[in-house]
């Protein structure tokens, strides 16, 4: 088959046609390469007609490299080319081509490739064989089977390659690559069809009206190739052309983006046409009050009446350009010196458009010479007053002088560096006296480009060289148009140290040097991408300090801030290198640790938890407390955010814990923060619900025996979550606010309900710390009685030892004006604290409560009772009414009586329970 198809070629074909057909198949197939890149299917819809078009194009050149092959095949059967199918052929290929590329531009699906190629390979195969089927030949055509399926593969199986290539690709490679693809498909697809056509030895002639003779044939074919051949300057022109319009609107963005210099567009008339971010930041104007005024607001006052906006103007008109230095006014008022160039704008055809304007401020340059020139009048003046050191050399690169600070910067004396020293053995010896060593063949070599860069561009930035010692030094260098050449150094050291600062404030916590969350976070991205793959985890501890607020209330921030660098130092101190310790805010910080085996794990815990374990022994000398939360990545948490969150969470769980400060995360930790999200939520709206109710417990007088008031005791009934205790709620709506909301209501419910009581007994409310430390709690408590009736002797307030300790002086102040309007104060839960005696002392309590844990074990508990009997007889001592709480057996009311307990209350008595005035009024029924 190989034999057949080669001498199908040679012997048959023109072999000057084939080469044409090959290098059109070739041209057909480039057009359609860049047809599918300049129109993606991210582009618009006028790209979507240049697909369609560009397929038609490619379609005809198709056809055209077709039929120039078949122009060059010989045949004495054949005599030309019947019209009808010649057109259809090249309907179909023309239609199909035109398809495909429509459902590359048009289509997002995944196969659209495959189904491109296939109208593609259907339409090549209509073409080629409704153009065979156009030969007019002397008896009947054969087909040798085997010849046209390896034909019609031959066009098909090439095209998905080929349009991938050329969709996808991006360099002029792929390119090329599917144009010889796509063209080796359609030259070998129509070759095998003629090889698979078996010819009749008989010449039949058929009318010639009806056919395209050969020599027609080539005619057409050639001029059909010019034709293509225009098709394909006219697309590649059209290319270029967009390409420089995307080229000039970049350009145009660049303009707009300069922030150095002022430039902007004026019109023939010399208003402002446009204004970039810079002319805003040097004139202090913005693009819409820019936009429509002329050059005078930015001139002076002299330079407004002399004309020089219209005399500049006109210069640039007739010259072209126009340069220009002197004194410009900002829209504030001040001047600056500035360096302004004006140039014509034209279009091709030399049409005016416009002028072009640049302005440099110069200010700086402007005071430098004026001080040179003020200060001496001479050069040596002017280079011994320079900040910078400056060295001059001629167009030998050999130095002619030097300034005194290029001495002082360099240290070095004038021996070492003479006049006619040459550049490179100057480098030498400046560089040898900074780093007391011989410098590498490298690094002049460096220096060597460094320089030529810098004086081939005059806009080029310093070179920045770094020294030993922190020393950096910005290199510039100038060409003079004699030849000659100017090098400057500033010494940026410190600018340096102070950039170098800034980053590192920019990442480090500002009093104790850690880093902070910012360069936290970017460390656990940066270990959470890596463990895994050196087969570790990840440890994370939060922690958090205890009865940190209270040092700073008590002591001082300044104490505070010693505390906090203390712990920071502590920290430090037993970090390893692959540690990484943090303080990510207030008092909380954070270290974390890659670890592979379970006992560095323990290792890495028990020593952060040393640091504070060795402070809480050293109380005398302020230590802090610490609880520490920990959470292990990737066993708890998939990603950073969530890691933090569980150790948060188990650190809340360790701070919330009596008897342990260190605790890991548990999955069940997240369904408990949920659960106290959604009662923060659902008690806010509690009241309004009408989901609280107050209870009433009665307080007895022991030595009357009868009922001496009642205590007013919140519970929530959650419609979801049945009765919730107090000890759950309270302290979420301390944290949440929400206490002062219901604590004001409990307090007017509360007065409201001992107003309807048929006796003069007390009421009894609690407070919470947040409301005692309220500043307006006293008035509060004022309006409350004023607004329901009460007399204020019947009111007692109940405070808890750790409401007064948290601020100590505002609460008792708070407790002092309430105690002066005629309201009892009550210390509840005495004996739970740190500094109960030193409270009594503090303030002059009404009553105090003995917490009912005592109680409870003081039958079991010797030294229990002995609190009971302690707390009593200082009651006595101190002339203060006692109550004892939770009182619920007989033998605990005993010793109460026995020891002359003044009140009592507790399930003996009564359990809490509905309103007084309600009991009350239902019995008036019975």
């Amino acid at each position: 088959m190989v034999l057949e198809f080669l001498l199908c070629i040679r012997e048959e074909h023109d072999l000057r046609l084939v080469l044409l057909a090959v290098g059109v198949s070739l041209l057909s197939a480039k057009l359609a390469v860049l047809t599918i890149r300049q129109a993606g299917p991210q582009q618009a819809r006028a790209a979507r007609i240049r697909a369609v078009a560009g397929g038609l194009v490619t379609g005809f050149g198709i056809w055209i490299a077709h039929f120039i092959a078949l122009a060059g095949f010989h045949r004495s059967s054949v005599s030309g080319h019947g019209m009808v199918m010649t057109t259809g052929s090249l309907l179909a290929v023309l239609a199909a081509m035109a398809g495909a590329f429509w459902i590359v531009r048009t289509s997002r699906a995944r196969y659209r490739m495959l189904c491109a190629s296939a109208i593609a390979a259907a339409g090549l195969a209509v073409m080629h064989y409704t153009g065979a089927a156009a030969l007019e030949v002397a008896g009947p055509v054969r087909w040798h089977l085997l010849t046209l399926l390896l034909s019609l593969v031959v066009l098909t199986v090439p095209l998905y390659p080929a349009l991938s290539l050329a969709e996808h690709g991006k360099t002029w490679l792929s390119g090329a690559l599917a144009s010889v693809i796509m063209a080796c498909a359609v030259v070998g697809g129509h070759f095998l069809g003629m090889v698979a056509m078996q010819f009749p030895a008989v010449e039949v002639t058929p009318p010639e009206e009806m056919l395209l003779s050969q020599p027609d044939l080539a005619v057409s074919g050639a001029v059909s190739v010019a034709l293509l051949a225009l098709c394909y300057a006219i697309w590649e022109i059209s290319r270029r052309r967009a390409a420089t319009a995307a080229s000039e609107r970049e350009f145009g963005f660049l303009i707009k983006g300069v922030s150095d210099c002022a430039i902007y567009m004026l019109d023939r008339e010399g208003r402002i046409a446009n204004w970039n971010a810079g002319a805003q930041r040097l004139k202090g104007y913005t693009c819409g009050e820019a936009v429509g005024m002329t050059l005078d607001a930015f001139h002076t006052q002299e330079d407004r009446e002399a004309g020089l906006s219209g005399k500049l103007l006109a210069i640039a008109q007739d010259a072209g350009k126009c340069d220009h230095a002197g004194w410009r006014v900002r829209k504030d008022g001040s001047r600056f010196w500035a360096d302004e160039t004006i140039e014509r704008i034209e279009d091709d055809s030399g049409r005016h458009l416009g002028f072009a304007k640049i302005t440099r401020d110069m200010t700086q340059c402007k005071r430098d010479q004026d001080r040179i020139r003020v200060t001496s009048g001479n050069l040596d003046a002017a280079l011994e007053h320079m900040h910078h050191a400056l060295c001059l050399y001629d167009s030998n690169d050999r130095l002619v002088l030097y300034n005194r600070r290029f001495l002082e910067m360099w240290d070095v004396t004038e021996d070492s560096v003479p006049p006619g020293t040459p550049f490179m053995q100057v480098v030498e010896t400046v560089v040898e006296k900074k780093t007391g060593a011989k410098v590498p063949q490298e690094r002049l070599d460096n220096v060597r480009v460094q320089l030529q860069l810098a004086l081939a561009d005059p806009n080029r930035a310093p070179y920045v060289s770094e020294f030993n010692g922190g020393f950096v030094v910005a290199t510039t260098a100038r060409a003079l148009p004699d030849g000659r050449w100017v090098i400057t150094f500033e010494d940026i050291s410190e600018r340096r140290r102070s950039e170098q600062q800034i980053a590192h404030m920019a990442l480090h916590d500002g009093l104790t040097g850690l880093n902070n969350r910012t360069s936290f976070n970017r460390w656990l991205d940066r270990e959470i991408g890596q463990v895994e793959q050196r087969g570790q985890q990840l440890a994370l501890v939060a922690i958090d300090l205890d009865r940190f607020n209270e040092i700073n209330d008590s002591r001082g921030h300044s104490e505070g801030d010693a505390v906090l660098q203390g712990v920071a130092d502590a920290l430090l101190g037993t970090a390893h290198d692959d540690e990484i310790v943090a303080r990510l805010g207030g008092d909380e910080f954070a270290v974390a640790k890659p670890f592979t085996a379970h006992a560095e794990l323990v290792d890495f815990v028990t020593r952060i938890n040393a640091c504070f374990a060795k402070r809480d022994a050293e109380e005398d000398e302020g230590g802090i407390g610490a609880s520490l939360g920990i959470a292990i990545y990737p066993a708890d948490a998939s990603e950073r955010e969530a890691l933090l969150n569980n150790a948060d969470l188990a650190m809340k769980r360790a701070k919330e814990s009596l008897s342990e400060n260190i605790c890991y995360y548990e999955p069940g930790m997240d369904e408990r923060a949920r659960h106290r999200r959604q009662l923060a939520n659902d008690l806010r709206h509690a009241l309004a619900r009408d989901e609280l109710r107050i209870l009433y417990q009665p307080q007895r007088s022991l030595k009357t025996n009868k009922v001496s008031g009642y205590e007013a005791l919140l519970r929530w009934h959650h419609p979801r979550f049945g009765l919730i205790s107090p000890a759950e709620f309270i302290p979420i709506a301390e944290q949440t606010g929400e206490i002062m909301r219901i604590g004001e209501w409990v307090l007017r419910a509360a007065c409201a309900e001992a107003v309807r009581w048929k006796w003069d007994g007390k009421i009894a409310v609690n407070l919470s710390p947040v409301q005692l430390l309220k500043p307006d709690l006293p008035e509060r408590v004022t309006n409350i009685l004023l607004e329901t009736g009460l007399s204020p002797r019947r009111l007692e307030l109940e405070i808890t030892e750790t409401a007064i300790i948290a601020d100590k002086a505002r609460a008792l102040h708070s407790l002092r004006r309430i105690k002066a309007s005629g309201v009892s104060v009550a210390m509840d839960d005495f004996g739970t604290g740190y500094s109960s005696l030193d409270t009594l002392h503090s303030f002059p309590f009404d009553k105090i409560k003995i917490d009912k844990s005592f109680l409870l074990r003081a039958e079991q508990s010797e030294q229990a009772g002995t609190i009971v009997r302690a707390v009593l007889a200082l009651g006595k001592s101190l002339g203060i009414p006692v109550l004892a709480e939770g009182v619920e057996t007989e033998s605990q009311l005993a010793l109460l009586v026995r020891e002359g307990c003044d009140e009592a209350q507790g399930y003996y008595f009564g359990k809490p329970g509905e309103a007084p005035s309600m009991i009350a009024y239902r019995a008036s029924f019975q």
